[in-house]
């Protein structure tokens, strides 16, 4: 009896991704996909519903996305591993997601292959962590934590800053990652609070400062 392929979960509100990433890791002999899910609440019930291996998770999703979700399915599901498969660059949110469960965090751009590889580590039990996430990790054990506010922020809430930072509204805030304008008033206070901040010009101005805006 041969060994049992890597089951894997697709969490992506794009067909097309969804789409591709079937037709690749559908190729390969030791991992298959086995179930779909187009936002966080379909991922959460995804796991509770399918035996998985490995959920690939994307963090932008309509309704309740994968940064919410995360927790969640690691709660219901805790010998699932979940690799993060976003468009973000790792700087941004590649931390704050692995201490909050995740076990790695890939960028879109990277090579199908290295997807493949990363499945193969998670379903074992491990971490994938890749040089630049390794990076990150070092350097913020050897920084003072005085010299990065923004590292003591929790994942929804680092969202909501970049997303203010890059100057867009409260409104436009809420409706990108479908909150209520008084819930993302409320993460604003809160920021501004965290990082010393009296205007969204200064949160601006401190994303710069610290490389967090592409």
């Amino acid at each position: 009896m041969g060994v049992q392929p890597v089951r894997v979960g697709i969490a992506d509100d794009h067909p097309i991704t969804r789409s591709a990433l079937r037709a690749y890791l559908d190729e390969l002999d030791d991992i298959r996909v086995v179930a779909e899910a187009t936002c966080g609440r379909e991922a959460i019930d995804l796991v509770r519903t399918q035996a998985l291996d490995v959920l690939l998770l994307d963090l932008d999703m309509p309704g309740q996305s994968g940064i919410d979700a995360l927790g969640m399915i690691k709660a219901k599901a805790e010998h699932v591993g979940v690799l993060v498969l976003s468009g973000y660059p790792e700087h941004q949110y590649a931390v704050p997601l692995i201490r909050n469960g995740a076990s790695g965090y890939l960028n879109k751009a990277c090579e199908p292959s290295e997807i493949a590889t990363a499945i193969r580590r998670v379903a074992q039990g491990s971490r994938y962590i890749t040089p630049a996430v390794a990076e990150l990790l070092a350097t913020q054990v050897i920084t003072p934590p005085s010299s990065g506010l923004h590292e003591h922020l929790s994942a929804r809430e680092l969202q909501v800053f970049l997303k203010l930072a890059q100057g867009k509204t409260a409104g436009e805030v809420a409706s990108e990652l479908s909150l209520s304008a008084k819930t993302v008033s409320t993460y604003r206070a809160r920021l501004m609070l965290k990082l010393q901040a009296r205007s969204n010009s200064d949160l601006t101005y401190y994303a710069l400062k610290h490389r967090l805006l592409d």
